[in-house]
C-alpha cells in the first residue's frame, strides 16, 4: 500500500490481482446475480487506489478492503431497494439439445440439487444485509469471528449472535428441504 500511495501502478495492479477474487466473490454473494458485481468490485478498487495515502495499518490490508465492499455493497442493497428494476430473461435456444454425457448424474438428482442450491441463495439474499455479510464471511470467505467483526465494525459477541441469528433464521426458511 506504500507503493500504491506513491503512485506505483504495477504494485496496484499486484494488489487487484492479489484481491479481485475476494472482492468479487463477496459482491456476488451478496448482491446474487446482480448486474452491477462487477461495477462495485471496480470500484472497491477505485476507493482502494484514492485512498491509499490515507492508509494506515491498523489491521490486516483485506479487513480494511472487505469494509470498503461492505460500505459498497450495503450502499448498492439500499439503492435497489428505493429503485427496484424486474431482471432480463434470455430465453434458451430451443433448437439447442444437449448431448448425453454418462457420467453425469441423474437428471431428477441434479434438478433437486439445482433446486436447492436455489433456495438457499435465495434464503441468504432474505436475510438482513449485515447478517447476509457475517455469513458471506465466514462461510465463503472464511474469515475469523475476530476478522469479521473488525470489517463489520463490532464486538467478536456480536458477530456470534448475528451468525446464530442467521443461521437459525436460514434453518426455518430451508425447512421443508432440511426434512426430505
Amino acid at each position: 500500500m506504500h507503493l500504491v500511495a506513491g503512485g506505483d501502478t504495477r504494485a496496484f495492479e499486484e494488489l487487484i490481482e492479489r484481491h479481485q477474487a475476494l472482492v468479487a466473490g463477496t459482491v456476488a454473494r451478496m448482491l446474487g446475480g446482480n448486474a452491477e458485481v462487477e461495477d462495485i468490485a471496480q470500484q472497491v478498487f477505485i476507493r482502494v487506489w484514492k485512498s491509499a495515502g490515507r492508509y494506515v495499518a491498523k489491521a490486516k490490508f483485506t479487513t480494511w478492503l472487505l469494509k470498503i465492499t461492505r460500505n459498497l455493497v450495503f450502499n448498492e442493497m439500499r439503492r435497489a431497494k428505493r429503485h427496484p428494476h424486474l431482471p432480463v430473461q434470455i430465453e434458451p435456444d430451443a433448437e439447442e439439445i444437449p448431448l448425453k454425457d454418462e457420467q453425469t448424474r441423474a437428471p431428477d438428482a441434479t434438478l433437486l440439487e439445482t433446486e436447492l442450491q436455489s433456495a438457499i441463495e435465495k434464503a441468504i439474499g432474505q436475510l438482513p444485509e449485515t447478517q447476509r455479510m457475517a455469513l458471506v464471511l465466514r462461510r465463503y470467505e472464511e474469515l475469523s469471528y475476530d476478522e469479521i467483526a473488525e470489517v463489520l465494525d463490532l464486538s467478536v459477541p456480536a458477530v456470534k449472535s448475528l451468525l446464530f441469528r442467521a443461521r437459525t433464521e436460514l434453518r426455518e426458511r430451508l425447512r421443508d428441504y432440511l426434512e426430505r
